[in-house]
């Protein structure tokens, strides 16, 4: 055995066994995501917008939290570990709003964000905060109109009456169209939209409402039918997306509508009150449930048959439990079709595609398929080809038009199901093959496109807030990457030419100390060196490589500690970390490394 091979397996062996034991008593893995000071600011204002004195303590705990974490510059990022921003900055100042005049730390705390705004916007004035945000998020206003009308409700874009004018008019009145609609005109997207597009279209209506007559009675006419639409979407546990910011955001122009009795803001409330962590924070969602076991049964996979890890009994509960989280009907919110897998085992997910590939991919290690498995896999694959755009690439949740996170296609999410597609290939009907030949070769015409100048790949749902406008390049082409080498060559004859390059850019990417960040010079994290290392397992270049495995085992501690990066990017760009990022990112690269892929039982 080799240097490497001999320290990669010393690494693997602890991480293998810190990360079989994070499976929780209910027989899955669940995680835990990072306390967000934007998530806490906006569920402490909900709340106090319902009744501030029956929620007053989970609210002054959260106002504490906030004050405590603070950034040294004045203002606060999404997560602890992340650079201030001006969005989460904004609505902290605004939940601020909340604090008793005489609390000497909120106080500070508001005369320190007060200067990193001025610092950043030129002024707080109410006309220069709305154009602040409007041009920070440009076109999309599915997250600068909700910060607004969270600045408006807090008195922070001045008088009430006044505070509205800065605030632009979502047109609630599309939410009562038939929901087929969106769907034929490939407008899928309005549906993850309608929660915020409802609530604070009505709150904006009954402060400042159009001058247009006719619009007006419109409006006026169908506010009632809008609101059954709300009622009609929202999951059972009260949280739509399970998603704190955008429930919080519901909750808190509803009430401000009239409506806090109403069984959405009731159901919301609830979900908020259940979500506040016992720092007085609150997580930007409840969990990654599925996306993380699905990530951590292919890891492990990768040093052996998952049999070997879990036990007989522990490996048939997790397939069991992953079987059971994929969607057999129409999804009641977004409408889309059975099949698909969502991120969470929670009533508020809904399918995306890069569950939907990882959920495939785990269902294969668990041994030969059962009907009742192949069935489940068949479904997911027509879900995915059924997703996939007109360019060839793999959008996350639905096809569209490409204009939004939620319909645009991402080379890393195409590069999974590319490799999901093929898995399976030889399991499926004949008439299906078909239909995977023209999707993998139209998803790799995408991919060939979708490089940049520099032969990397860009991911959407990831990031990096030191590397250049945020773009995580080691993270894309080392999903990419890795995706393609695993990939049945004969399926796709260029796909050799998209790899070398590939392996190329990343050895271009390795920092001085034989890790990876997000791009060139970035700072190296766990989670980025070992996908490098992942996608550069098989190209020969031992020597990188080593150097990279070095960088792993003096940053664990030898898998003694794995600190996570804040590189996850939620909805509307919202920066997040996951504790199994790093254990899970570790075990498959160190896993791949050593060639312990044995057969599955």
């Amino acid at each position: 055995m080799t240097d490497l091979q001999t320290k990669a397996s010393e690494l693997l062996a602890i991480t293998r066994t810190r990360l079989v034991a994070e499976i929780g008593a209910h027989g899955h893995w669940e995680g835990a995501l990072s306390s967000s000071a934007l998530s806490t600011a906006i569920a402490v204002f909900a709340l106090a917008e319902v009744d501030r004195d029956v929620n007053r303590k989970l609210i002054e705990r959260g106002l504490d939290w906030l004050t405590d974490n603070i950034n040294a510059d004045g203002g606060w990022g999404d997560t602890t570990a992340s650079k201030s921003n001006i969005s989460t900055s904004l609505l902290c100042w605004a939940a601020l709003s909340l604090s008793d005049s005489a609390n000497a730390l909120h106080k500070g705390a508001v005369k320190k964000v007060e200067g990193w705004l001025t610092a950043c916007i030129g002024n707080i004035s109410p006309p220069g905060i709305a154009d602040a945000i409007l041009k920070h998020y440009g076109k999309d206003r599915t997250f600068a109109v909700p910060i607004l009308s969270m600045c408006a409700l807090s008195g922070r874009l001045g008088p009430t009456l006044a505070a509205w004018e800065f605030v632009p008019q979502l047109p609630f009145e599309f939410a009562v169209l038939p929901r087929r609609l969106f769907k034929w005109l490939q407008l899928g997207v309005v549906s993850y939209a309608l929660p915020a597009l409802i609530a604070i279209g009505i709150v904006k209506h009954r402060h400042d409402p159009i001058n247009n007559p006719l619009l007006r009675f419109i409006r006026n006419l169908v506010e009632t039918r809008a609101m059954a639409v709300l009622t009609g979407i929202q999951p059972l546990d009260g949280g739509f997306l399970e998603a704190t910011p955008l429930t919080g955001f519901v909750v808190m122009n509803l009430a401000a509508s009239g409506y806090r009795d109403h069984v959405v803001t009731s159901l919301g409330v609830k979900f908020l009150v259940s979500s506040a962590r016992e720092d007085g924070s609150w997580p930007i969602d409840t969990n990654l449930a599925t996306w993380v076991t699905t990530l951590a049964v292919n890891a492990l996979s990768e040093s052996g048959a998952i049999g070997e890890h879990l036990g007989q009994s522990g490996a048939g509960k997790v397939r069991e439990w992953l079987e059971s989280q994929q969607y057999k009907v129409e999804h009641p919110y977004t409408l889309a079709p059975p099949g698909g897998w969502g991120w969470t085992d929670l009533p508020g997910g809904v399918p995306d595609a890069d569950d939907t590939a990882g959920a495939l991919l785990a269902l294969r290690r668990f041994g030969p398929a059962d009907a009742h498995i192949r069935t489940s896999a068949t479904a997911g694959i027509e879900w995915l080809l059924d997703v996939q755009n007109r360019d060839g690439g793999f959008p996350t949740f639905c096809k569209g038009w490409g204009k939004l996170p939620f319909d645009r296609s991402c080379p890393d999410v195409t590069a999974h199901a590319l490799r999901a597609l093929d898995e399976w290939y030889d399991d499926v009907v004949p008439s299906l093959r078909s239909r995977i030949d023209n999707a993998m070769q139209n998803g790799m015409d995408f991919l060939s496109v979708a490089q940049d100048d520099e032969d990397s790949w860009s991911p959407l749902w990831f990031g990096n807030e030191n590397a250049q406008n945020w773009k995580n390049v080691t993270f894309g082409t080392a999903q990419v990457v890795r995706a393609l080498c695993l990939i049945t060559p004969e399926r796709l004859p260029k796909l050799d030419v998209l790899v070398e390059t590939g392996w190329s850019r990343l050895l271009s990417l390795q920092n001085a100390d034989g890790g990876w960040g997000g791009g060139v010079g970035v700072k190296s994290t766990i989670e980025e060196t070992a996908l490098a290392i992942d996608a550069l397992a098989g190209s020969g270049n031992n020597e990188v490589i080593s150097r990279g495995v070095d960088w792993l085992v003096e940053h664990t501690d030898g898998g003694r500690r794995f600190d996570p990066a804040p590189i996850g990017l939620y909805f509307s760009s919202l920066w997040y970390h996951e504790k199994l990022y790093p254990m899970i990112f570790v075990a498959s690269a160190l896993g791949h490394l050593t060639n312990e892929v044995k057969p599955p039982l």
